[in-house]
């Protein structure tokens, strides 16, 4: 038995924050919540008046440690994304491929599936951002990467076995029951870089399309006759939002309108993050072409975003601080709902028992110090 006693913190259960619990993990499980628990053999960590949360998820991680997975679609490229990501709290993620060639799609999910299998901390899926976008809202994206996928390209996405697949497309490309087929394969569909209207969106949700993958950012924004894609994830009450709280990608107040808007449970946090996080170097190349990254800023020559610079921790702290939220709701945005959004919820997520013992420790100040994965 290899078990943990977490003590003297304020733990986040899902009646919110409990002061005066410990929490036992016994063999990378979380066994019981209670006070005063004393265990013969077991380690014992002193939280310090610190927070313990459940382990974040991220379900949108271009990069990280230097790392971009378009380079680098290798175990070793997932491994290291997801090393440098642990340290701020991420004990869940998505690698994420923006938009490429279909060799290198097959690549990175071949990488993905091999991480997953050889048991690389906190992989749990693949996020294929991309080929399938609409150029006007193609951001950083190379247009020259998109194109419209063939039944074997369609075959190829949903081919993982082992993890989560999400991907991110334009709907209105797509015919519902194409839609409809790659969410019964298991696929999590999700809109992004998209020109849908309000009423393409709308459809879409219904023919199986499962939230959106940044809210606000590359898509149709909303208007007071037109509502666009933006309204359209809003109105839905079914639907996941990705957010990225970094104070660059959307203002504070449209964040804590749509917060406000959607359903709880429906709202969380993304980084977006490009290699910089947890790396040496605050520049990087895409589709060979340089990027910068200044103040938490990523840029391209232009000046035009690409991607982030920001890590869950800071979105959590960004969320409390920017926005005003609770930290427990805060924390939930970045570990319960992601978790459901990825039909993971009934293992991870939450500091209950039964659940893996994915698990962050945070000081007064919402910095890390410490993030165990199924208890190491």
């Amino acid at each position: 038995m290899n078990a943990l006693v977490f003590r003297n913190g304020q733990v986040l259960t899902p009646r919110g924050f409990e002061r005066g619990l410990d929490v036992l993990v016994e063999d990378g499980r979380i066994v019981t919540l209670a006070r005063g628990l004393h265990v013969a053999g077991a380690t014992v960590v002193d939280l310090e008046d610190g927070f313990l949360v459940p382990g974040f998820i991220d379900t949108q991680v271009n990069g990280g440690g230097d790392v971009l997975l378009n380079d680098t679609p290798t175990v070793d490229g997932v491994r290291r994304i997801a090393e440098a990501h642990r340290k701020y709290g991420t004990t869940g993620l998505m690698p994420t491929l923006i938009s490429d060639d279909v060799s290198v799609m097959r690549d990175a999910i071949a990488a993905v599936h091999d991480a997953i299998e050889q048991g690389v901390p906190g992989v749990l899926g693949i996020h294929l951002e991309g080929p399938w976008l609409a150029e006007a809202r193609k951001g950083v994206h190379d247009p020259h990467k998109f194109h419209t996928p063939d039944a074997s390209e369609l075959d190829l996405v949903a081919s993982l076995g082992n993890g989560a697949t999400m991907v991110t497309l334009a709907p209105e490309r797509f015919a519902p029951d194409t839609l409809h087929a790659l969410a019964e394969r298991g696929v999590l569909v999700c809109a992004g870089h998209t020109a849908a209207t309000y009423e393409q969106l709308s459809d879409a949700f219904a023919a199986g399309v499962r939230g959106v993958t940044h809210l606000f950012n590359a898509m149709t924004p909303m208007g007071s006759r037109a509502p666009g894609g933006v309204g359209a994830s809003i109105d839905d009450p079914d639907s996941w939002c990705g957010i990225i709280v970094d104070g660059y990608h959307v203002d504070d107040a449209p964040l804590r309108i749509a917060i406000a808007a959607k359903p709880r449970g429906k709202m969380m946090l993304v980084t977006d993050a490009m290699p910089p996080v947890g790396g040496e170097r605050e520049d990087f190349t895409l589709y060979g072409i340089p990027m910068t990254c200044r103040d938490g800023k990523c840029t391209t020559a232009e000046g035009g975003l690409a991607g982030s610079a920001l890590d869950m921790a800071g979105a959590v702290r960004n969320t409390v601080q920017r926005l005003g939220l609770p930290l427990d709701e805060a924390c939930r945005m970045a570990a319960q709902y992601p978790a459901e959004f990825l039909r993971l919820g009934d293992e991870l997520g939450k500091i209950a028992p039964g659940y893996r013992a994915d698990l962050v420790w945070l000081d007064r100040d919402l910095q890390v110090k410490g993030t165990w994965i199924g208890g190491r």
